[in-house]
This record gives structure tokens, sequence and C-alpha cells, in this order.
């Protein structure tokens, strides 16, 4: 299988794999092909490895982050099934990466591999910050009162970066196996990126404002859930 880069982006990213040859593409640019010859076999396990250890140090740290609020802080408030519905859904996330991670190897090639890596770390990642940053903003600050619908949010979110990150494979996946093209990949890793930060900036400010609305005002004015939903909605009808 033959792998076009943009002349500037293969000598930008260095990729130490295969033979390089130049020649012109559609539009008279000039193209590089890449012939990959690194084992697919291994690069599979090194990828499915990376990525258990992230899946672990996700669901690590949110068990910490619950325990020390639980045990130090004296937070008693919080529900042992709310936590797990939180940490189901980050490991659920981590694991339906991992799962798009292995068919791009196989599928894709090796090449790919790379910008699938830094997306689902740089997802994960965001999605452990989200988690902790809601825990203890909810629970130290505010109380029982958003716990509820926070965990839902959390879930929601969770649910939209995994869908975004499936949908970009596919999208990369379809245009290296069918039309054997890749154009400028690192596309794909700034919409995912610019995607997770925009929900993730929402969600943080929802959160931030119902707060305050809570322990200020004492009443909750603003449904979370419906907040979010609408902002999600919108931003994937951008994106798309």
């Amino acid at each position: 299988m033959r792998i076009f880069f943009l002349d500037k982006f293969i000598i930008k990213v260095g990729l130490p794999v295969g033979f390089f040859s130049f020649s012109r593409g559609i539009f008279g640019e000039v193209v590089v092909v890449v012939e990959v010859v690194l084992v697919e076999v291994v690069v599979v396990l090194v990828v499915v490895v990376v990525v258990v250890v992230v899946v672990v140090v996700v669901v690590v740290v949110v068990v910490v982050v619950v325990v020390v609020l639980v045990v130090v802080v004296e937070v008693v408030e919080v529900e042992v099934v709310e936590v797990i519905v939180v940490v189901v859904a980050v490991a659920v996330a981590a694991a339906a990466e991992a799962a798009a991670v292995v068919v791009v190897v196989v599928v894709g090639g090796v090449v790919v591999v790379v910008v699938v890596v830094v997306v689902v770390v740089v997802v994960v990642v965001v999605v452990v910050v989200v988690v902790v940053v809601v825990v203890v903003v909810v629970v130290v600050v505010a109380g029982v009162v958003v716990v509820v619908e926070v965990v839902v949010v959390v879930v929601v979110v969770v649910v939209v970066v995994v869908v975004v990150v499936v949908v970009a494979v596919v999208a990369v996946v379809v245009a290296v196996v069918v039309v054997e093209v890749v154009v400028v990949v690192a596309v794909v890793v700034v919409v995912v990126v610019v995607v997770v930060v925009v929900v993730v900036v929402v969600v943080v400010v929802v959160v931030v404002v119902v707060v305050v609305v809570v322990v200020v005002v004492e009443e909750v004015v603003i449904e979370v859930v419906e907040v979010v939903l609408a902002v999600v909605v919108v931003v994937l009808v951008a994106v798309s």
C-alpha cells in the first residue's frame, strides 16, 4: 500500500520508516511516496500496551481522587455508584479508542499509527482532567446537589469524545484503504483536538456557573444536561 503525504509534512514529521520517493500529485504538487516496511504486528502490540497503561492510569487517578475526597476530606456524600459510573465511562472511552487504534494499525498501515496514538493520548488526558476537576469542584464546593447531573454530563462528554475519535479514525482508514491517499493527516488531529477542547471548556464553564448558582443563589436555575447536549449538538453540526 502506498501512502501519500505532502512534501513539507513528511519532512516536518520525519518518519523513520520505509523508502521515500518523489512524484507529482493530482494538482501538480510534489508528494512523497512512503513504502511501509515495518512489521505491523509489533506496532499493534506496542499500541495496545500503551493504551492499556493509559486506561490503568485513568482508573487509578479517578479512584485515588475519590478515595482522598471520601477518607481525608471526609466528604462521605459521594455515592459509590456515581464513582463507578464515571470510572467505567472513562475506561470504556479509552477501550473504544484502543480498538479504533488497532483497526487503523491493521488496516491502514504503520504511518497513520503515530497520528492516531497522539490523538488518543490527548483525548484520554483531557477526559481525566475533566473528571478530576468536576469531581473536586462539585464535591468540595457545591456538595451533592449537582453531583448526579455532573456525572451525566461527564458520561455524555466521554461518549461524544469517543464518537468524534471513531469518526476521525474511520475517515483516516477510508482515506488510506479506499482512496489510498492521505493528504495532511494533521488536519484530522487538529479537528479532534479542537472539538475536544471546545467541549471541555463548555462543560467546565457550565459546571462553574451551576456551582455559583447553587452556592450563592441557593437554587438551581440551569439544567446542565440540556445545556451540554444543546452545545454538543451545535458543535457536532458545525464540525460536520
